[in-house]
């Protein structure tokens, strides 16, 4: 009886020791298709492909039009306005009287006290000489006397040929833009009475930053848009850009000149714009692809229904698109959303309404045929 006992004891304690021999014999992957399957979670993202189009770097400035040749018409002489015969706009031709300063009255009175000092000069003179002569003073009070006399002399020439007024005359073609005096003023020597300025040298001026001052050449075209003409686009061309930059500003100044005439005021604002590179077949992808990292800039390509990391070098930026110079090619899906906190190798699912990449068209969160497989050798 005790037999039989130990027997039906020992005998079940047997059968568990020999499985647990048969399963610690078995093959790792046996006991791995024997485990249940827990495919890996899909991460959703979004992705665009990477195209080929024209990119170019533009620069867009403001600038004023300006005429570089003007003229700044001042007195001679000190004298009254009695005459100005142009306004502001007046169009006038070299040569054309434009202001004339009195000067007779003065110069009358001038003249006949220079007159009376030279008569009493020439009194003291003679007066000198005599006394020289009988040796009453000496020789060289005779040569002060002389000096005297013709200093006298010369300044009643000089105001001889002064008596007439004084006529500002135009010193070429041009528009009188400004009147600084009226009729009636007395004015100063070197007092600015008018400006003038040549209308066929009216340029439009711009400053150019720093950081592209050596992007920009002569004969380099320019879009301009005037805000006197909204509805009108023209095109121009640098006519000469300064060699030096302001100490102030850190700008260089070019000057441009539309290709077609134009009715141009100085003083108007322009807006221009131009190219400064131009690539064909550039390598775009929209600008939320660019994932900034410490090793530099990157984006994640979605391959094989992963997501593949790729360090790229950026170029130029248009709108919302930016040139890929190296990482990425035509075709490639890149992840524009989602993938801030993406991580290489990451199994991905495309956003719906999106496009599977092509030969990747299963469902990822679904176990593949192979693991189904293993699983129903390891479930008989």
């Amino acid at each position: 009886m005790k037999k039989r006992i130990i027997l039906m004891t020992l005998i079940p304690a047997m059968f568990a020791a020999a499985g647990i021999l048969i399963l610690q014999a078995m093959p790792a992957k046996d006991k791995e298709s024997s485990r249940e399957i827990k495919p890996q979670k899909a991460r959703v993202v979004e992705v665009a492909a990477a195209e080929q189009s024209t990119v170019s770097r533009r620069l867009e400035l403001s600038g004023t039009v300006e005429a570089y040749r003007v003229a700044r018409l001042a007195s001679p002489a000190e004298g009254p306005v009695e005459n100005i015969s142009v306004r502001e706009g007046d169009r006038v031709k070299a040569g054309e009287k434009l202001v004339l300063i009195g000067r007779k009255q003065g110069a009358k009175a001038l003249i006949a006290s220079l007159r009376e000092e030279l008569k009493k000069e020439k009194n003291e003179l003679r007066r000198i000489r005599e006394l020289v002569a009988s040796q009453a003073l000496a020789e060289e009070e005779l040569d002060h006397a002389k000096a005297t006399y013709e200093n006298i002399k010369a300044q009643l020439i000089q105001a001889r040929e002064s008596a007439g007024d004084y006529t500002i005359t135009a010193p070429w073609h041009g528009v009188v833009s400004r009147l600084e005096v009226k009729e009636g003023e007395f004015v100063a020597p070197r007092a600015v009475l008018m400006e003038m300025y040549d209308p066929d040298s009216l340029v439009i001026r711009a400053a150019v930053p720093e950081r592209y001052a050596v992007a920009i050449s002569p004969d380099m075209r320019v879009d301009i848009r005037l805000d006197a003409y909204p509805q009108k686009s023209v095109h121009g061309r640098i006519t000469r850009i300064y060699p030096y930059l302001d100490d102030r500003m850190r700008t260089r100044t070019m000057e441009i000149v539309p290709d077609k005439p134009l009715d141009l005021l100085p003083g108007m604002f322009a807006r221009l714009q131009m190219v400064l590179e131009e690539h064909d077949d550039a390598i775009m992808v929209p600008r939320e692809a660019i994932v900034s990292t410490p090793q530099g800039e990157s984006v994640f390509v979605v391959r094989e229904g992963k997501a593949e990391q790729r360090g790229v070098e950026t170029g130029i930026e248009e709108e919302k698109q930016i040139q890929i110079l190296s990482g990425v090619g035509a075709g490639d899906k890149v992840v524009v959303a989602g993938n801030q906190k993406l991580k290489p190798g990451t199994v991905v699912r495309l956003a719906k309404g999106e496009q599977p990449e092509k030969g990747n068209s299963r469902n990822t969160t679904e176990p593949t045929a192979k693991q189904k497989g293993n699983a129903e050798g390891g479930q008989q």
